[in-house]
């Protein structure tokens, strides 16, 4: 599940003005490379809408199915707000709707299925 937390006002390349519902996932622990030491975190991504301001700030709160998946991409500079670093990313994060949800055990453990000629 993913929980819109906030929505912003974007524009397109022609100037019009859209709306975007911004979706946290499920938290995450990621261990630090430099210090070893755990830290806690979510995804987040972005997701353009239709809906005018009104709607989209109804909507927070509002848990959808699906999730947040990093998605491999060229590397690009990202600027973390809180401390003005400047990183090298090669990821982005991605909503999906419809995740694939097999787990470990059925893929291990699921029966063969025959072929018949």
């Amino acid at each position: 599940m993913v929980t819109v937390v906030d929505y912003a006002k974007r524009q397109d390349s022609a100037g019009k003005e859209f709306y975007c519902l911004v979706l946290n996932g499920d938290l995450e622990m990621i261990q630090s490379q430099k210090t070893g030491n755990y830290w806690a975190t979510a995804l987040k991504a972005g997701i353009t809408t239709t809906f005018n301001e009104a709607v989209c700030k109804s909507l927070i709160g509002r848990t959808l199915p699906g999730e947040i998946q990093r998605v491999e991409v060229e590397p690009y500079e990202f600027t973390i707000e809180e401390t003005g670093e400047v990183i090298t990313r090669t990821h982005r994060s991605k909503y999906n709707p419809k995740p694939l949800t097999v787990s470990t055990e059925e893929a291990v453990f699921a029966p063969e299925v025959a072929v018949h000629a």
